[in-house]
Order: C-alpha cells, then sequence, then structure tokens
C-alpha cells in the first residue's frame, strides 16, 4: 500500500533553484491519494470538538469541504479581497515579495464558535497566521489547524505557536 508522501510528485528548482516544490495536485489525480489525504487529515483532528470548518481559496476548500461534510459541519470560506458578496472583515499579512489581504464574510463565524482550519500547505506560515487572526476577530476559538503537508524548514509553525497544528506529511528542507 502506497503511503501518503507516494502521491506527492517533487519538482525540483521550481518556482526558482534550490526550491524543492511539492506539488499537491498529483495527490488530487489519483482517486486513492484523494481518499488517503482527506481520511489523513480528518483522522488527525478525531478528537478536536470543533463546530465550524474554515479553508482558504482554493486548496483549503478542496480538503476543507470534505472533512466538513464528513463530521456534518458548516464550511466557512476564507477569500482573497474582493471575492466574497457581503459584508467582510479583511486581514492583511506578508508575503515573500509583498503583500495580500484575506476576507471572511463578518456573520460567518459566531463569538464563541470553535473553529478547525484546514489548509493544504504550511510553510512560512503568514496565511495561516492571518486566518487564525481572522477568525478571532469574529469572536471564533481557533481549535485546531491541520493541513496536507508542512515544510517544516520554512518554520511556519512558529507564526501559530500556541495553537495546535497538525500536518499529514512533514518535510524537513524548504
Amino acid at each position: 500500500m502506497k503511503k501518503l508522501e507516494d502521491y506527492v510528485r517533487c519538482i525540483p528548482d521550481f518556482p526558482e533553484e534550490g526550491i524543492m516544490f511539492r506539488d499537491v495536485t498529483s495527490v488530487l489525480q489519483d482517486a486513492d491519494g484523494l481518499h488517503l489525504a482527506i481520511d489523513t487529515m480528518q483522522e488527525l483532528v478525531s478528537d478536536l470538538d470543533y463546530d465550524v470548518v474554515a479553508g482558504p481559496e482554493s486548496r483549503g476548500f478542496i480538503f476543507g469541504m470534505p472533512i466538513a461534510y464528513n463530521r456534518h459541519k458548516p464550511f466557512v470560506l476564507i477569500r482573497k479581497k474582493g471575492k466574497l458578496p457581503c459584508e467582510t472583515a479583511s486581514m492583511e499579512y506578508d508575503l515573500e515579495y509583498g503583500k495580500a489581504v484575506i476576507e471572511i464574510h463578518k456573520d460567518a463565524i459566531v463569538p464563541g464558535q470553535r473553529v478547525l482550519i484546514v489548509d493544504d500547505l504550511i510553510a512560512t506560515g503568514g496565511t495561516t497566521q492571518a486566518m487564525v487572526r481572522l477568525v478571532e476577530s469574529l469572536g471564533g476559538v481557533v481549535v485546531g489547524i491541520v493541513v496536507l503537508m508542512e515544510l517544516e524548514g520554512l518554520k511556519g509553525r512558529q507564526k501559530v505557536a500556541g495553537y495546535r497544528l497538525d500536518s499529514a506529511i512533514k518535510y524537513e528542507g524548504k
């Protein structure tokens, strides 16, 4: 039986020399890989008590939706600025070469709700940290974060220190 890591395609020197790109599309394109990814992530947080699942576009949607569906929980969209139609709360965060903004509907999280954040990857941790702050700005309580892959060498976990972070796959490098 294949391990989850076996479904991840590694592309050297992309997008620049010295980077080993971990391609999530190879997991998604294989029915067994996708099934294993969802099951593994879901099992990692099976002991958590949460009310709602939240995830960022687009890959957080892909992995978060099945977990929300399987656990009979609502799913909250976290999107890039300008993509949500109702009143939003927003959070700016740093990228490697600039800044970005994510948004959530102001009525998506009720104060006191326990939130599980789901994404495909944590690298430097900027997006994950921004999602935590965004949920908390609405009064939500982040009880856990689960990702398919963690690039440990980029130390993103440090940006969400104090929060539970589970990773299905951990890579030492970048």
